[in-house]
């Protein structure tokens, strides 16, 4: 297998380049935090310019679009790169990554947009749904690397930013089904049912959504919350989902509300897990009370 650069050694990242390593590829990758973070069968590089010196292909798994701009930027900028195509599993917006196609379309680098679902535990899994955009030849090109990131891939469209809108509508849909549960199954406790009386319930009937199957009874139920996904990056995708509605001038009525919910947990437990979202429901302020 070809050297394949990445760059974002997060909770995602660092899972998704052992995925590569483990499928047979020669994986050099960066984080901004040291080797540390770099799985075993990866080699950690000091700079991202020394991946793109390296590596034809470079993935990245990076928080928002800033840090995937601010990559390309490094990649672009390095002497002797050797890198012809970037996918990006980031979730960064539909402008960002139309953007980013057409910085490093113009330099002679083909994008792939290709944000991830499915969390870590489906990346360990190999489950997580890899959805993707961009040029045929592109696609082509960037395929066994593609594979090797998960067993769950979805062409969703020829050109950057598809992709990203594929995964917005996800998330929010995502996001309102954990904030929708989180109010049932507090109004169900307050009656004096058994959550997990109810979430049996729920999955054998027609409210049942990943909430109902995953977040709860593995996070909220045990009382784990531990998913690895923070509600800073929940907010941040929904308020990105949001925004491309409003710019398109679609429906947005469910959006705002949802986007105001989230901004208002996460303000007020900045960082904590994405499914504690069910206690801070659960117990709501005096404001929202009135």
């Amino acid at each position: 297998m070809a050297t394949v650069g990445f760059v974002g050694l997060g909770n995602m990242g660092n899972v998704l380049a052992c995925n590569l390593a483990q499928s047979g590829h020669t994986v050099v990758a960066h984080d901004a935090l040291g080797p540390e973070r770099a799985p075993a069968g990866v080699t950690h590089v000091a700079t991202v310019a020394d991946v793109a010196c390296r590596a034809d292909v470079v993935v990245l798994s990076l928080p928002d679009g800033a840090a995937s701009e601010q990559v390309v930027s490094e990649i672009l900028a390095a002497a002797d790169r050797c890198t012809t195509h970037v996918v990006d599993t980031s979730t960064i917006g539909v402008e960002a990554a139309r953007r980013l196609g057409e910085v490093l379309g113009a330099a002679g680098v083909a994008y792939v947009d290709a944000p991830v679902s499915g969390g870590v535990a489906g990346a360990r899994a190999r489950t997580l749904t890899v959805m993707y955009a961009g040029a045929d030849d592109a696609c082509a090109h960037v395929g066994p690397v593609l594979a090797g990131l998960s067993d769950c891939r979805f062409r969703v469209g020829d050109r950057p930013g598809l992709a990203q809108a594929m995964k917005l509508a996800n998330n929010f849909l995502s996001a309102t089904a954990l904030a929708a549960t989180s109010e049932a199954v507090a109004f169900g406790l307050a009656e004096g049912l058994d959550m997990a009386t109810m979430l049996e319930v729920l999955n054998a009937s027609s409210g049942q959504s990943t909430a109902t199957r995953d977040k709860f009874p593995n996070h909220v139920l045990t009382g784990r919350y531990a998913s690895g996904f923070t509600n800073a990056l929940m907010t941040k995708d929904v308020q990105l989902y949001l925004r491309a509605v409003e710019a398109g001038g679609g429906p947005a009525a469910i959006g705002a509300v949802t986007a105001a919910l989230w901004e208002r947990f996460t303000t007020a437990e900045p960082g904590a897990d994405f499914t504690r979202i069910y206690p801070f429901v659960e117990r709501p302020t005096e404001d929202e009370c009135r």
